[in-house]
């Protein structure tokens, strides 16, 4: 495992831009040649005991994250987990996992296959919050998973990296709301997500959140290749608490739009 942050958040980063080449174009958008801070990353997985969210999370808790938070979205029957580092300026991270036993026969036979072909000795090596996907999958299993489960479909056929990255606002010095940030995108090309309204949440629950509609990228099954949606940018504007310091945490009513971001258009 890694044993420098900013090492590790670096090599997240450079394969994130590999799966989303929009990236850059809204780095350059919005940072205007200023460097970005990033609010948080998020990571998906099943929770099968050998990949869940303690899995992932080992590999940041090594580096000193605390497990801060837990959520459960129960229309996608998932549950999650956000961690904190001591040093505020460092992302924070927003691990996801697929409540596998609640789906069908099928779906719970595909994944728990899939898990099967990771070599144990990967779950704990440097690169594999960022490696991939670990098993043969071809597009007609692509499809019965995105049947039941956009979520099951899209850590099958992407594997294991950030899922988003995610803008401060709070720390951009151009812009002081989410409404000029998403002004901007759609002005830039971008589409943004939709679901529930282009903008999660309110100042009333501390957080603000919007995000651009997942990069469409060929991807290659073991019979063919399909575009499909990768990963996407996440822009998060943070409200201060009472006691004056910012709300660190996240809100699951908008988190759940949020996943929508890599919905694949019907």
């Amino acid at each position: 495992m890694h044993t420098d942050v900013n090492q590790m958040f670096a090599a997240l980063w450079q394969d994130y831009i590999q799966m989303t080449p929009s990236a850059a174009r809204v780095h350059e958008l919005l940072g205007k040649g200023q460097p970005i801070i990033n609010d948080h990353i998020a990571l998906r997985t099943f929770n099968l005991p050998k990949v869940n969210v303690g899995v992932l999370a080992a590999h940041f808790e090594a580096l000193g994250y605390k497990a801060c938070g837990d959520y459960h979205f129960e229309s996608k029957k998932l549950n999650a987990k956000h961690f904190e580092h001591p040093d505020p300026t460092q992302p924070k991270v927003f691990i996801s996992e697929l409540i596998v036993e609640e789906f069908s026969p099928r779906l719970q036979a595909i994944v728990a296959d899939l898990v099967a072909q990771i070599d144990d000795a990967a779950l704990s090596a440097d690169n594999f919050l960022y490696s991939g996907r670990h098993w043969q999958l071809d597009s007609a299993t692509y499809r019965q998973l995105l049947e039941e489960s956009e979520y099951a479909a899209w850590v099958a056929a992407i594997g294991y990296r950030a899922n988003h990255f995610t803008v401060s606002i709070n720390h951009l010095p151009d812009f002081n709301s989410i409404e000029a940030v998403n002004q901007a995108l759609k002005d830039g090309g971008f589409v943004l997500n939709s679901s529930g309204g282009e903008i999660k949440g309110s100042p009333e629950v501390l957080l603000e959140q919007s995000s651009t509609m997942a990069d469409q990228i060929d991807v290659a099954f073991t019979d063919t290749s399909l575009t499909i949606p990768s990963c996407f940018y996440e822009f998060a504007l943070r409200y201060p608490k009472p006691d004056g310091e910012l709300y660190t945490g996240f809100v699951a009513a908008s988190a759940d739009k949020i996943f929508e971001s890599t919905y694949v258009a019907r």
